[in-house]
């Protein structure tokens, strides 16, 4: 799976300077894409996390701006088919919205490169069922293979 661009987001609220910024799905669907940059006000000071696929490891990677690792969504790629496999996050990063950040950047992911999703991550699972949003790119049923 070829690199992919960063999606940079704030996990604190609504972006007081309105949509985000940066155009994704400006490239090639197996290229690079230009990051997607969301901001908002947050109590304890302005936080960015840039979200990255590094497909060496088979998983998604979120920064935060000194470059420090805040969280990863691991996966595994079978053609058109993803499967995402655990989130984890840094204890020091914990309430500050990076387990919705990284589960909001692999979807789009996803969906820009027109594949079918598999959530075998709880965590994720229960964020997709808060964002019916993305329900057309989830695979719902599986077959039992004997």
């Amino acid at each position: 799976m070829p690199p992919t661009a960063s999606r940079r987001a704030t996990p604190c609220g609504p972006d007081p300077a309105g949509p985000a910024t940066g155009r994704p799905g400006a490239a090639p669907a197996d290229g690079p894409r230009p990051p997607v940059r969301r901001r908002s006000a947050c109590l304890d000071g302005r936080v960015e996390f840039t979200v990255t696929d590094a497909p060496d490891r088979e998983r998604f990677e979120a920064r935060d701006e000194t470059g420090a690792l805040a969280g990863v969504v691991t996966y595994q790629l079978t053609g058109a088919i993803i499967a995402y496999t655990h989130t984890e996050v840094d204890p020091a990063f914990e309430g500050r919205g990076v387990g919705s950040t990284l589960a909001r950047a692999v979807m789009d992911d996803a969906r820009s490169r027109g594949r079918t999703v598999v959530p075998i991550c709880p965590f994720l699972a229960d964020w997709l069922g808060r964002h019916p949003e993305y329900a057309d790119i989830v695979a719902r049923s599986t077959r039992r293979i004997r």
